[in-house]
């Protein structure tokens, strides 16, 4: 757990300056929740634009993981995926 920087005064307050910096931090970082909100619901109104017009936003979702993934992941991970699937004899 963090703790307030130490007093640099004898009476035990703490300067200004950290009052202020620790405030302009929870501001700056409230606004960056603000933010994400606002991008959660637009990606989540694509998605829902997707399925209107018919396309599956669960395979969407996927396709979108699979992309963030290096080449090598991806095949690394389907490799594995195939071997279970014929341990397990899933087509």
């Amino acid at each position: 757990m963090a703790t307030v920087p130490a007093a640099n005064d004898e009476t035990g307050a703490q300067p200004q300056t950290h009052d202020d910096r620790l405030r302009l931090l929870i501001e700056r970082i409230e606004r960056l929740e603000e933010e994400k909100k606002g991008i959660a619901d637009d990606i989540r109104d694509v998605y829902a634009e997707a399925k209107a017009v018919g396309y599956d936003a669960k395979i969407m979702r996927q396709i979108v993981r699979l992309r963030k993934m290096k080449a090598d992941d991806r095949r690394e991970m389907d490799m594995v995926l195939e071997t279970y699937k014929a341990a397990l004899g899933i087509e």
